[in-house]
């Protein structure tokens, strides 16, 4: 079967059963490659999960060696908004190929994501009919909550990191964050990291890591 996004796919080692996935979603400027490298210490822990992590549905305007989610190219929210939404369609589509692929439910697929991908993941995990298994984010923010809150449709668990010195996403978009999940009872775990800019540090994947296997009910 092929995706309607290219993938890099990291699979358990052969004979071992699928029960499990962790989609992952790169920042803008970057893809499925880039951000592949932080399953290669989370693959020997989790032994039957899958991990998919495409490319972006458009080339990145700035950076046409990448892709993104949505343009930031444009200043007008409007635009940007309606961006996001052809994405978010793009990723149902890619989320319901996986699932027929390994004969997995929502609540077998963890959706992840970092910087523009952590936001796309917020809005996927939240909107679908049936809930995720888990949403991990790193160093992102919700796009608009007006936008997002009027969508929330199923109540899945949130695990949101954020380095102190980020220097792209600014920090205080955690604890924003944080808040409106906290408004609109959204089960939702925060991190700080302090002296970390806009990257993912050990620290970040290893949390991460706990937060899977806590949700997968992993020992």
């Amino acid at each position: 079967m092929t995706f309607c996004l290219n993938t890099i796919i990291i699979k358990p080692e052969s004979n071992i059963e699928i029960n499990s996935a962790v989609i992952l979603l790169h920042g803008y400027g970057g893809d499925g490659k880039d951000i592949s490298t932080l399953t290669l210490n989370w693959k020997r822990f989790l032994k039957n999960t899958v991990f998919l992590c495409p490319d972006g549905h458009e080339v990145c305007k700035i950076n046409p060696s990448g892709f993104q989610w949505f343009d930031l190219s444009n200043e007008n929210f409007e635009y940007t908004l309606e961006q996001v939404k052809i994405a978010e369609l793009k990723i149902n589509q890619y989320i319901e190929e996986v699932k027929r692929k390994y004969n997995l439910k929502n609540s077998q697929i963890s959706i992840s994501g970092f910087s523009q991908g952590c936001m796309m993941s917020l809005n996927v995990g939240l909107t679908n009919n049936e809930k995720f298994n888990s949403i991990v984010g790193f160093s992102g923010k919700i796009i608009d909550k007006k936008y997002l809150s009027s969508r929330i449709k199923s109540i899945t668990n949130i695990l949101l990191i954020h380095g102190d010195s980020d220097e792209i996403v600014p920090a205080s978009s955690l604890l924003d964050a944080k808040d409106f999940f906290l408004r609109n009872k959204v089960n939702i775990e925060t991190l700080m990291i302090e002296n970390c800019g806009h990257h993912i540090p050990i620290e970040a994947s290893s949390a991460a890591l706990n937060f899977f296997k806590k949700n997968f009910k992993i020992k």
